[in-house]
């Protein structure tokens, strides 16, 4: 049998709108709903989705609260990136809610040297790990290089962000970080 193009598009555009017809009148006779076979998965009360925060791949998640805490966090099985499973980091993300009862809530310092953990308060910590910061960048900066070109770098500080962050915040902290002269800027998601 001989077959013109124009026969061709005829029977595809038929094939197509035959396939539409009957799929809009019984919508899971031809392809199952993936929602269907997964809704025993899902929970009835306080459930919200969300985008994991690690790695970047953007994996969907199910968070379910009841009166304002977070019960459980599982793998979204509708989501097209990773239909419902979980890598070892996004299945704990579990722990980055503030409701968490493992997740530390006091500020805890080790003395150089000490072998013991102590208590203090946010008010102590802020403007101590902000002097150290100063305290280390002024003794350690470089204007110029051999060369005699401006520069203006530390060497002596590091930062390597968290894939707890949003956008947001990666942005704000680059730029803190190149503010202060840092040239060893590092995310752990990309190690």
């Amino acid at each position: 049998m001989e077959l013109s193009r124009r026969d061709f598009l005829k029977a595809s555009g038929a094939g197509m709108g035959g396939f539409v017809l009957l799929r809009s009148l019984e919508p899971d006779a031809i392809l199952p709903r993936r929602s269907k076979r997964a809704s025993s998965l899902l929970k009835k009360i306080g459930e919200k989705t969300t985008i994991c925060p690690y790695d970047a791949s953007g994996c969907g998640f199910i968070v379910e609260a009841v009166d304002g805490k977070v019960v459980n966090i599982e793998g979204d099985p509708d989501h097209p990136i990773n239909r419902g499973a979980a890598c070892a980091k996004g299945a704990s993300m579990r722990q980055l809610s503030a409701d968490n009862p493992w997740r530390l809530s006091k500020v805890l310092y080790r003395r150089a040297g000490g072998t013991e953990w102590e208590e203090k308060s946010w008010d102590w910590a802020l403007p101590e790990i902000a002097r150290r910061i100063k305290d280390t960048r002024d003794a350690s900066f470089i204007e110029t290089d051999g060369s005699g070109n401006i520069v203006n770098r530390t060497e002596a500080i590091a930062c390597l962000g968290g894939s707890a962050l949003d956008n947001e915040e990666c942005y704000l902290l680059a730029k803190l970080t190149r503010a202060l002269g840092l040239v060893y800027i590092e995310h752990h998601a990309r190690i």
